[in-house]
């Protein structure tokens, strides 16, 4: 049995929050709410946002993007209010890109159920 494309999971237990955060803040294409999850679309894999109340997000990454240019990811979200998370103990500058020995740079920061997702750009 061929495994043919990706789907991907998170939950919430704010749906309206969000549906404005991963549609409005962060700019995904809204399929549908089919009573049971959120259905989003990222560039051909499909994301659910189960509706779950009562549940307790994971406190790593559990969402992340690769992007060209991790400053001017950062700087947008940021200026859409978007706050990034800062972790004792990593080397993160002023804007909380974390740059690891490798070159590697990595930013985190959190949807509105506290689910923590992260921006990359690797070297």
């Amino acid at each position: 049995m061929p495994l043919d494309r990706v789907v991907t999971f998170l939950l919430t237990q704010n749906p309206e929050a969000s549906t404005v955060f991963y549609r409005d803040t962060l700019g995904l294409r809204f399929l549908r709410d089919d009573g049971f999850a959120l259905v989003f679309d990222i560039h051909g894999i499909m994301l659910r946002i189960s509706k779950l109340p009562g549940f307790t997000p994971s406190p790593s990454t559990v969402l992340g993007w690769e992007v060209p240019d991790i400053a001017a990811a950062v700087s947008g979200l940021a200026q859409k209010g978007v706050a990034f998370e800062r972790y004792p103990g990593l080397p993160q500058d002023e804007h909380a890109i974390c740059t690891f020995p490798t070159g590697d740079k990595v930013a985190w920061f959190k949807d509105p159920d506290g689910n923590v997702l992260s921006f990359s750009q690797h070297a």
